[in-house]
């Protein structure tokens, strides 16, 4: 079908003024005023769709046009006309209009401010509310800013596999990938499944990662990760994306101005390709979200050790449900504290204490903290986790005994630190919850086109 994209004629209506043009795509909405009608239609290539005009003795099938519901795809010709008065910059007036598919009655998406709930229930057509489009147009230009933004620094874009055996954060909280009949009450054995041994759904690409950091020096893994915890949090989900860049010769320094460059050119892109949806935003989700984001673009990130951020902590305790004191985990409500109300910029805390951190960190010489960090932002705390690596053998290994994790689950990532170690740090974000963060979602199964959640997997 030979058609004019609405996202080239939002750009080009001017130069078509008068002009005939064919478009085709889904109705919004249609409007009968007696003798004319209002159609809304969006053909999903631009956030913004085109005012269909149509009127009696022009459109042979007007009666039929004019009960259209809401969903139905349609073909129109017409002619474009520029209305600077009005609230819509142009129109299309109507000389054919012709039915593809006319939705019934049962189209669940008849009206509008249907509830988020609700709409989670119809996932397979929430892309087509103006929220949901929104949403999703966002998140495709910020994954592509991502990949620019790397590409620019030299970063090697590695696909690292979605089975494992070895359990990169030690939680033991995996998905088990089997080909055995798991409900046929027989006891299985690792020996008898196709790979030999227990394989799962990876958490993290980071050990993998970092074999390629250590042979093309700076890379980034960027894929779904998977973590087995029953929880129904706004945060959490079974199935999330993840990016994760690993940079050789890099200490924890280098490791924040990448995340803090990161974060500004991603929304800065968002800002030259999105303003139509983030005006949305603006206006309907989170207001002041504009002047939020723009804060972050422009701020310098905040730097603080975690001995530092405890002790300012403790200085609002009475403020808090969950009492801070060192060695405690910083909860969420610690990190908005920390982000809105302290230094009210985003904020990277750095040197934690080795008994909250995975084992792969790397020691201070102070044998109690580890050289990791955590950017928290304003409005939802932690965005992104680092750490410099353990590069030691002997150390390495002494932590996955501490932990009580299998040696030889780790033996060729333990063989990294013998052949050519050197220095080397790295970093994941869910890219669910920055997206959250550049559009005010405050949900993240509102961000994910089928979200996997406990009891959820109807799509």
């Amino acid at each position: 079908m030979k058609k004019l994209d609405l996202a080239k004629l939002n750009k080009t209506y001017k130069d078509l003024d008068g002009k005939s043009v064919t478009v085709a795509g889904w109705a919004r909405s249609v409007r009968d005023v007696k003798n004319f009608g209002f159609i809304d239609l969006n053909d999903g290539t631009s956030f913004k769709g085109a005012q269909i005009v149509f009127e009696v003795g022009i459109i042979n099938n007007y009666d039929t046009i004019a009960k259209l519901n809401a969903g139905s795809s349609i073909k129109v010709e017409g002619t474009v006309v520029v209305t600077p008065e009005a609230k819509q910059p142009y129109e299309i007036k109507a000389t054919n209009i012709e039915i593809i598919c006319a939705t019934d009655s049962s189209y669940p998406l008849q009206k509008k401010g249907h509830s988020l709930e609700f709409l989670r229930e119809q996932a397979y057509l929430r892309p087509r509310t103006n929220l949901f489009n929104a949403i999703f147009r966002v998140r495709s230009e910020a994954a592509y800013a991502l990949h620019s933004y790397f590409n620019s620094l030299g970063f090697v874009y590695v696909h690292a596999p979605l089975l494992t055996s070895s359990d990169c954060e030690g939680a033991g909280e995996l998905f088990k990938v089997s080909t055995q009949d798991i409900y046929a009450g027989k006891k299985l054995k690792p020996e008898d499944e196709l790979f030999g041994k227990k394989v799962y759904l990876s958490p993290s690409c980071q050990l993998e990662g970092e074999a390629f950091a250590l042979a093309m020096g700076n890379i980034y893994t960027f894929g779904p990760s998977f973590r087995a915890e029953n929880s129904n949090t706004v945060k959490h989900v079974n199935e999330f994306w993840h990016i994760e860049p690993e940079m050789a010769f890099a200490e924890l320094e280098d490791d924040m101005d990448v995340m803090e460059g990161m974060v500004k050119s991603v929304i800065n892109y968002l800002f030259d390709k999105c303003s139509d949806e983030l005006k949305f935003f603006d206006s309907f989700v989170e207001h002041g979200l504009i002047d939020k984001l723009k804060h972050v673009a422009t701020s310098d990130f905040a730097r603080v050790s975690y001995t530092d951020a405890i002790a300012e902590l403790e200085k609002h305790n009475s403020e808090f449900e969950y009492k801070v004191s060192w060695g405690s985990d910083i909860q969420t409500e610690h990190e908005k504290f920390l982000t809105e109300k302290i230094y009210k910029r985003p904020v990277f805390v750095y040197n934690y204490p080795k008994e909250i951190k995975a084992f792969y960190m790397k020691l201070n010489e102070d044998g109690k903290t580890v050289k990791a960090t955590d950017l928290l932002v304003p409005g939802i705390g932690e965005l992104c986790g680092a750490s410099e690596r353990e590069e030691n053998y002997d150390v390495l290994l002494n932590r996955i005994h501490e932990l009580g994790l299998n040696e030889e689950d780790y033996w060729w990532y333990l063989n990294l630190r013998k052949f050519g170690s050197v220095k080397h740090s790295g970093f994941g974000m869910g890219f669910d919850r920055f997206i959250m963060y550049v559009t005010g979602a405050s949900n993240i199964r509102d961000v994910l086109p089928f979200p996997r959640t406990p009891k959820n997997c109807n799509f």
